[in-house]
């Protein structure tokens, strides 16, 4: 009785996932371009994107030209960005600005094209790029629409992409100073300042750089010592003259300190 029972339940589970599977192929298989659209819809308001976007597919060659294709080619540039597909995302919404041009919705399409692409900026450990590329998209939908009221969000989520640039930026001096590479560490933290001329962390780099010139000095072979000393006393002035009040004072009085009498030897 009880295996009975165990089999019944079996064939009634499998009978409802195969009538639920059914139903999207039946419709799948239809042929029927209006009943597709509204299994389609009905998918979409349901939050199923991925039967959605393959009925979508299905329809929008029957649809093109159509009224309803621009409710269409709507829906189905969503289904990717929903999926967090967002290459594809940035793709079609701005196919969509270029296909119905005329649209009331084409700044909205034109926003999200630019958007998915700052959704694919990474941890600013890693390469950037995507950074870049969803700086210039957002910075070219403000150029075409100054005035929309996108404009402030577009503003603020390109400070936001800035200040990953510049954590990367400065992290990649800081590695290089924290390796050793003296050299490397000066100048890739100078082009930090150089790139960035508003970071407030002006004076952490530029401590840095003082730090990075003096143990440059020090590790110097004889004959390039004297103007390496002689360096790092400029950067160390140059620095208490611009942050007098800096709580680094001491260690930069020290370090002026250390390189005058190491030139001693050069007299």
């Amino acid at each position: 009785m009880k295996l009975r029972l165990v089999a019944y339940f079996i064939l009634f589970t499998a009978f409802c996932i195969t009538g639920c599977k059914s139903a999207y192929e039946q419709v799948r298989s239809s042929n029927d371009p209006v009943k597709i659209l509204a299994a389609a819809n009905e998918y979409f308001e349901g939050e199923n994107y991925q039967k959605a976007q393959s009925l979508y597919e299905l329809v929008i060659p029957f649809y093109r030209g159509k009224k309803e294709a621009e409710d269409v080619f709507y829906n189905y540039s969503y289904t990717f960005y929903n999926m967090d597909q967002y290459i594809l995302a940035s793709h079609y919404f701005d196919n969509f600005t270029k296909t119905f041009y005329n649209s009331v919705k084409k700044e909205e399409m034109a926003f999200m094209s630019a958007y998915s692409n700052y959704q694919m900026s990474p941890n600013y450990k890693l390469d950037q790029t995507p950074s870049q590329t969803a700086i210039e998209k957002l910075q070219y939908f403000i150029n075409t629409y100054p005035n929309s009221t996108r404009v402030e969000e577009c503003n603020a989520l390109m400070d936001e992409l800035r200040l990953k640039l510049e954590d990367k930026s400065f992290h990649q001096g800081k590695l290089y100073y924290d390796l050793r590479n003296y050299q490397a560490a000066m100048t890739s933290l100078q082009n930090t300042l150089k790139d960035f001329p508003e970071t407030k962390r002006s004076e952490e780099i530029k401590f840095l750089i003082v730090k990075s010139s003096e143990e440059l000095a020090k590790n110097s072979v004889y004959e390039k010592m004297e103007e390496r000393l002689i360096d790092a006393i400029e950067k160390s002035e140059k620095h208490l003259a611009k942050y007098p009040d800096s709580k680094n004072k001491k260690e930069i009085d020290d370090i002026i300190r250390y390189c005058n009498n190491e030139l001693k030897r050069f007299q």
